[in-house]
């Protein structure tokens, strides 16, 4: 392996450690060092499929941390790594059980997922006072920060319909497969050297099934949807609406609610029905998108399905027409033609054809003729809108 000086291998063998006290908690400079040779993994049923081998990790600097995590570059078999370390403190015996329990949740959805806008996971270990989860490291770091080195409202708006889309398409897939991730934002949505976007941090994600109030959950009150603040029962649409916020970060790189303490956000949103304020140079096309995100009501939110649709419409308009945000005009949502299937098949006694019901650019008028034993039933026309 190539020599890096700013990285020190790990080894692993030795009696396993303690959780630390509160003041090592606070005091510890990296906890990187507690995977060094003072313990065993604790490998329980089923994990020998994604433990970590600790003599092939090497661990290097700290670039993030969180509440109760680290996140540092490393290598891990010859590949560039993100190490996130987690640990917790002795005193706090509930606030361990449930940090065990996130990690495990954690890994067991991150083995699940493949996807190219999804964080690719590549294994883990439980080794007390810390536990590690190691996926691919992504050099531009996340979206938070490159938005904070912007100048407000300056991001084209062909780059923020690359971001939203790969975002969104994420999120689609990770709806397909029945996750919700809770705690959709800008720091857990990591760049690519190419500015692709991947969808990180599962620590509160869960099944759908599974899911059931927000008590006790500890999110991120700025992107947290109000049913989830008021810890009522809530769906996939939490997503949604954080990703409203979100979009709305792109375009104005800023951040949400600033000026605000987390507390305080959160009332407005939940009580004042309270949205951060949207530029007047922002296009209606996102305009009006983002205010269906983060409708008070979760019914009322599109599905992500809907929203990598509506966006990739855009993106081909964009293609054809580079004053397409000037041009677009919101029309009223038609709510049954999401029921209507993209074709019909049509057959008579002697003939059949399939009749396209829905238009790629569903703002076409179209006029349909509907046979059967081929004779002519009928002939309509629809009004189309995506919106």
């Amino acid at each position: 392996m190539k020599s890096f000086q700013w990285f020190i291998q790990k080894s692993y063998y030795g009696r396993s450690k303690r959780r630390l006290s509160f003041g090592e908690y606070k005091r510890a400079v990296s906890w990187s060092k507690y995977l060094i040779s003072s313990g065993a993994e604790i490998k329980g049923e089923g994990e020998e499929e994604w433990s970590v081998d600790l003599s092939q990790l090497f661990i290097g600097r700290k670039f993030a941390s969180g509440r109760h995590s680290r996140i540092y570059r490393g290598i891990y078999r010859q590949r560039d790594v993100a190490i996130k370390l987690i640990s917790h403190t002795e005193e706090d015996e509930k606030l361990a059980v449930l940090l065990e329990k996130q990690f495990t949740s954690e890994i067991t959805l991150l083995l699940r997922l493949r996807h190219p806008n999804i964080i690719t996971f590549i294994a883990a270990c439980k080794k007390p006072p810390v536990f590690c989860i190691i996926t691919e490291y992504l050099g531009g770091g996340s979206l938070r920060k490159y938005l904070h080195q912007q100048e407000p409202n300056s991001i084209p708006l062909d780059l923020v319909l690359k971001l939203a889309l790969d975002i969104a398409r994420g999120m689609h897939y990770l709806h397909s497969q029945g996750i919700l991730h809770r705690d959709l934002k800008s720091e857990n949505l990591l760049l690519g050297e190419d500015m692709s976007v991947k969808v990180a941090d599962f620590g509160i994600s869960c099944l759908e099934s599974q899911c059931h109030s927000g008590k006790g959950l500890i999110g991120t009150y700025r992107w947290m949807a109000p049913e989830m603040i008021k810890e009522k029962h809530h769906t996939r649409k939490v997503d949604v609406y954080s990703f409203g916020i979100v979009l709305w970060e792109l375009l104005t790189a800023l951040t949400p609610f600033e000026g605000m303490t987390p507390e305080q956000a959160a009332f407005a949103v939940s009580r004042k029905n309270a949205r951060p304020s949207l530029p007047s140079t922002c296009p209606v096309a996102f305009s009006h998108l983002i205010s269906r995100c983060w409708a008070s009501n979760p019914d009322k939110r599109p599905h992500f399905a809907e929203i990598v649709s509506i966006l990739e419409i855009y993106a081909e308009s964009l293609g054809q027409n580079p004053k397409f945000f000037l041009s677009y005009e919101p029309r009223e949502n038609h709510s049954f033609l999401r029921c209507i299937p993209k074709c019909i098949t049509v057959r008579g006694l002697d003939f059949s054809f399939s009749v396209p019901l829905l238009h790629k650019d569903w703002r076409t008028q179209k006029s349909f003729i509907l046979f059967h034993h081929g004779r002519l039933l009928s002939l309509f026309t629809l009004y189309e809108s995506i919106h």
